[in-house]
């Protein structure tokens, strides 16, 4: 069979700007997989990888890191009557009203004992159009999903490597924040823009804080809250360019030997959307996701927690998250809570 990355929306221009090159392809990221991957690693019947790393130690770590008590929300508003950041090509969150006091006004409203009155509604929703984990059965190449399940499991409904053994077991550990728009000095970063595991690292150095063993990363780019400040056009761009990780062996290997379980970010794919060594479109979802179990987390709003961050000089944290428990979902909304 051939091997394919993710479908791209129709609307969504992913041309690269040069011709693919051979230091990032299919073949390598499988070349590399082979060494790295961590299919079997928890057993035939894994679906949720790397979070398997989070245990009692783990989340007892991150309990040690508060200080003073304060929480942060990081989810976004869904369906806002302005608009929601989403990828082009996904539907924006449609909310409306089912039953309200509308309803009692025109003489029609239900009658309930004692007499009072109610109001109701309904969202649809792409799942993966707000603040979401990813299932790890999400995006794959070839004929696989993550721990080797058949791809024919996502047809129909994904029954293998769903969210909702994510959604079970819930993620909840030490979290540490990486500023990448600061250590950059920029508020935000700009469309396309890349950086690596070393520069992770150089932030960290800078922020003097430690990335230690399976620490859920927070990387802040700005990107997310540039949309609230009124920057919507680029969103809307037929050749969408987020900023992002880019891909390379080192970057594979750096996640793999610190068992990274969780990369949350605030842009809506947690890489950059074009590889800009091959022009391939999301690699990292393929090397750390399918390959290693990396758990994505995605359209997170970082930047209030990255300004308390700076103030305070507490770059580390308690993290907690469990997305909605959907059954065969790809995907499930999020509002991940913070604790310092």
């Amino acid at each position: 069979a051939t091997a394919k990355l993710m479908s791209v929306p129709p609307t969504l221009k992913m041309v690269p700007k040069t011709a693919l090159k051979q230091d990032v392809t299919l073949r390598t990221l499988e070349t590399t997989a082979e060494r790295l991957k961590n299919w079997g690693k928890w057993g035939p019947e894994d679906e949720v990888g790397s979070l398997n790393y989070l245990a009692n130690p783990e989340v007892l770590a991150g309990v040690a890191e508060i200080r003073s008590g304060k929480t942060f929300t990081l989810g976004v508003p869904m369906g806002s009557p302005a608009g929601d950041p989403v990828w082009p090509g996904r539907r924006q969150a449609r909310r409306v009203n089912t039953v309200d006091a509308g309803l009692w006004m025109a003489g029609k409203g239900f009658p309930i004992p004692g007499g009072a009155q109610y109001s109701d509604d309904m969202l649809v929703i792409d799942v993966q159009s707000s603040s979401q984990y990813d299932a790890l059965g999400h995006a794959w190449y070839g004929d696989q999903l993550y721990n080797g399940y058949d791809a024919a499991t996502t047809v129909g409904a994904m029954t293998k490597a769903n969210i909702m053994p994510i959604a079970e077991k819930g993620i909840v550990g030490r979290g540490v924040l990486l500023d990448m728009a600061k250590y950059r000095g920029k508020k935000v970063l700009d469309a396309g823009e890349t950086f690596t595991h070393d520069d992770l690292l150089a932030a960290a150095a800078q922020q003097g804080v430690e990335i230690r063993k399976r620490d859920v990363l927070l990387v802040h780019t700005g990107w997310i809250n540039s949309y609230y400040d009124g920057d919507t056009a680029k969103f809307q761009n037929a050749n969408f360019m987020e900023p992002g990780l880019t891909h390379s062996k080192e970057l594979v290997e750096w996640f793999a030997e610190m068992e990274i379980p969780n990369l949350v970010t605030d842009t809506i794919a947690n890489e950059v959307t074009l590889d800009p060594a091959s022009g391939l479109s999301l690699p990292l979802h393929q090397a750390l996701m399918r390959n290693l179990g990396v758990v994505f987390a995605e359209i997170m709003n970082l930047t209030p927690l990255a300004n308390d961050c700076a103030a305070d000089g507490q770059y580390s944290f308690l993290y907690t998250a469990a997305p909605i428990k959907l059954v065969n979902g790809t995907g499930a909304p999020v509002n991940p809570v913070v604790v310092k």
